[in-house]
């Protein structure tokens, strides 16, 4: 049974898009196929993030019934399989962002997990993907501006009868100017599932087109992506542990048979 994950968070700018994608090659790590939908319809950026800002087919496409939505699914290096959304200014408001209630369940059974990238803020495209989703997650920082909005995400999230999974606390400084995971739970009344520290290896990444799971598979904010990961699926991960190890290729061929 496919499981359909948005990505949400109030306000742009907190890390949602890397998230959704480094989400969706540590889930891939564990065994699991995924495929990555860029909800975003009118500024989308996994296209960018990626180093393929332009392709033939996108989710616009599927959407305004041209093509099948599987047509737009190319595979990264990583594994993890991606659904843009067009970045050409020629295509806002070119579709209605409630065909996605008609076109994304068509991914059932095509695959695992199905994450959506979902814009940011209150918007008809981030109401879409919540009605088409399982669960949500919410990305925020750690500063009042960022969690007051995330508050809003969830309460709309309550009204679409989309359930609220927990949050995603990113860019954690630890410094005496954040909020503390206490704190940002008892505001949104939610679990704080991983707190991912700043981490430089992030914007590495991002120069590098691809993941920071994929490109620094030890980095510190990797690791904690896939606890996340691992966290939702149920399963066991120790930091420390794949930290030590010699081969995360060796890593990852336990985990595709079951062994780690």
């Amino acid at each position: 049974m496919t499981r359909f994950i948005v990505i949400a968070s109030g306000k742009g700018g907190v890390g949602k898009t890397t998230t959704a994608i480094n989400l969706g090659v540590a889930l891939s790590e564990f065994g699991k196929s995924v495929i990555l939908v860029d909800a975003n319809l009118n500024t989308p950026n996994v296209g960018l993030h990626l180093g393929t800002p332009i392709v033939p087919i996108t989710l616009h496409d599927a959407l305004k019934g041209k093509r099948s939505i599987l047509d737009a699914a190319y595979l990264h290096p990583s594994g993890l399989h991606v659904i843009p959304s067009r970045i050409s200014i020629d295509e806002l408001n070119s579709v209605n962002p409630e065909r996605m209630s008609i076109v994304i369940p068509q991914l059932h059974g095509t695959t695992d997990v199905v994450i959506l990238d979902g814009a940011a803020g209150l918007g008809l495209e981030t109401q879409a993907a919540m009605r088409v989703a399982d669960e949500m997650l919410v990305v925020t920082n750690p500063e009042i501006p960022a969690v007051t909005d995330a508050l809003k995400v969830i309460k709309v999230a309550e009204k679409a009868g989309c359930h609220v999974t927990g949050i995603i606390l990113n860019r954690i400084r630890n410094d005496d100017f954040e909020m503390s995971v206490e704190n940002v739970e008892r505001i949104l009344e939610r679990p704080v599932l991983i707190a991912i520290p700043d981490d430089h290896n992030v914007r590495k990444a991002l120069v590098l087109k691809h993941p920071v799971v994929y490109t620094h598979p030890k980095a510190s904010s990797s690791q904690h992506f896939k606890k996340l990961a691992a966290n939702l699926l149920g399963e066991r991960y120790d930091m420390q542990l794949e930290k030590n190890e010699n081969s995360s290729m060796f890593v990852k061929v336990l985990r595709k048979l079951g062994l780690r």
